[in-house]
């Protein structure tokens, strides 16, 4: 689960929402896409695309707080004891009964909860003052945004848009139809390159590994290795079984 580039909100919630095309909600785990004005049958219940989304998240991925607890981010620094408090403030227990679970004192918990609140309002400062800074120097440098799917971002990702377009325009044949030269070396063009072939796919959309190979092919004869590297720089994920894939991006 790649979840390090979502909003608070859809941290909370499990999934994203977007207004394109009249509204719809995409789950952040596996991608199922719910759309505004289609109702949803679900255990014998009808729901309305945002309450579908929800419900999907809960029955198929489980409760966000346990689930975003669980995560292997390597940004989810917690120690597995203020896991299991944040986990049993989430069950709506008193401090009292948070305290008797753990066998330490009333107090103890009282001073972890008095720590995460000012943990959040730092980060709430910190976040602020960031988003101010990098809407600025987006704009200034007109740099390429990076994917929220991405994995070990580091300063291969800082990519103008004059970068971008000679990466294109030398990296590929044709871009209508999408024809590629060969697949690059250089970590930077192999991110470009891969997001514009991810471009191919429709997000929220599930692809059998017959035709995400067909269209990978399309563009070039090596389809394993785009395969491989949309997995691995995170534009893409799949099932443990290999059998659907889908964007994350």
């Amino acid at each position: 689960m790649k979840a390090d580039d979502f909003s608070v909100e859809e941290l909370k919630n499990g999934y994203e929402y977007s207004d394109k095309e009249g509204g719809e909600c995409i789950c952040r785990y596996c991608g199922e896409r719910f759309m505004q004005g289609e109702i949803y049958p679900i255990n014998g219940h009808f729901y309305e695309y945002r309450k579908a989304a929800m419900q999907h998240v809960y029955l198929v991925h489980g409760a966000p707080l346990e689930t975003l607890l669980k995560s292997e981010s390597k940004y989810m620094t917690l120690t597995d004891n203020q896991k299991q408090i944040l986990l049993l403030m989430g069950k709506g227990l008193s401090d009292n009964e948070i305290a008797k679970q753990l066998e330490v004192t009333p107090s103890t918990i009282r001073h972890q909860k008095f720590m995460f609140r000012e943990k959040v309002k730092q980060a709430r400062m910190l976040l602020a003052a960031y988003e101010l800074a990098e809407e600025n120097t987006i704009l200034a440098d007109n740099l390429i945004p990076i994917h929220s799917g991405a994995t070990m971002v580091d300063d291969r990702y800082i990519t103008t848009e004059e970068e971008k377009k000679k990466i294109l325009d030398t990296a590929f044949y044709t871009l209508e139809p999408l024809k590629l030269k060969g697949f690059p070396a250089k970590e930077k063009k192999k991110i470009v390159v891969l997001k514009k072939i991810a471009e191919s796919f429709v997000k929220g959309r599930h692809y059998e590994e017959k035709e995400l190979n067909s269209i990978l092919k399309s563009i070039y004869s090596d389809y394993p290795t785009l395969r491989r590297y949309l997995i691995e720089y995170g534009f893409m994920d799949r099932t443990t079984d290999c059998k659907e894939y889908w964007l994350t991006m």
